[in-house]
């Protein structure tokens, strides 16, 4: 009997097991809501980081953009700034022109009045002297008719006179193209102001044979030779000469006969010309 508990101690030892029991229940239950709580809240924390992630590196993009526009924006200004004040620096350029502008516009207007004035003063001036020699200035208008007439008569003269000269020079010309066509003529300005004439194709034998003679004017402005102090009336036999020589020239440029040939030559070497 004396294993044996007693009623009520039997009853004691059960409810503590019993309570024990629920205690332990009680716990696990309270274990397993916290760990599903833990792992609900990690996993809400896990999503709340990327979003926060996600969110971040949106409003990085966005600020970026933001910041790029600003900078465009601010370029955009500096460069409106710089056309203000390229614009402004024109103006004023263009305002000192027109203030200068309106200075000589001013300046020209008092020339202007000054002018007008002085032709006004004239004016009455003439209108008085008149007034004081109305006859003087009839008896001078014949004299100025007459003045007038002479200086046209006068230009005339002097343009018949240049027409006559232009003539001249152009025989003159004709004659030294057919001096030089035929007879090889070539004129030389040499020392002493002198004027050498160089003839060659005269003679046939030998047609590149020169003859020369040069003439130079004296104090009575006549021509004579340069070598031989000869007189114009000396070289009219040359000029015989030359003539004879162009007019067989022009019949036969070839210079065809010994006879002429000759001729030419002993009238040349024995006249007043030098032969080279």
């Amino acid at each position: 009997m004396a294993g044996l508990r007693p009623a009520g101690e039997a009853l004691s030892y059960k409810m503590v097991d019993d309570e024990l029991a629920l205690f332990d229940k009680s716990i696990n239950e309270f274990w397993n809501k916290f760990k599903s709580t833990v792992n609900d809240t990690s996993c809400q924390m896990v999503g709340l980081r990327e979003a926060y992630k996600d969110s971040i590196k949106a409003f990085a993009e966005k600020l970026s953009v933001k910041l790029k526009e600003e900078e465009r924006m601010v370029e955009m200004f500096l460069e409106y700034q710089n056309q203000i004040c390229r614009q402004n620096k024109l103006i004023q350029e263009k305002k000192e022109n027109l203030l200068k502008l309106i200075a000589e516009v001013k300046d020209k207007n008092q020339e202007v009045e000054a002018l007008t004035a002085n032709i006004q003063d004239l004016k009455e001036e003439y209108a008085r002297k008149k007034e004081i020699f109305p006859s003087s200035l009839n008896e001078q208008k014949p004299l100025l008719l007459i003045g007038g007439d002479r200086k046209c008569s006068k230009c005339k003269s002097i343009s018949t006179a240049n027409k006559a000269n232009e003539e001249r020079l152009k025989r003159l010309q004709k004659s030294a193209d057919l001096y030089k066509d035929r007879l090889g003529l070539e004129i030389r300005k040499i020392y002493g102001d002198k004027l050498q004439f160089i003839f060659t194709d005269i003679d046939p034998k030998h047609p590149d044979r020169p003859f020369m003679f040069s003439l130079c004017l004296n104090e009575a402005r006549d021509y004579e030779g340069a070598e031989k102090q000869e007189t114009l009336e000396d070289l009219k036999f040359s000029s015989c000469v030359f003539t004879t020589a162009r007019e067989r020239k022009l019949r036969s440029r070839s210079y065809q006969g010994r006879a002429d040939g000759e001729y030419l030559v002993n009238c040349l070497e024995h006249s007043s010309v030098n032969v080279l």
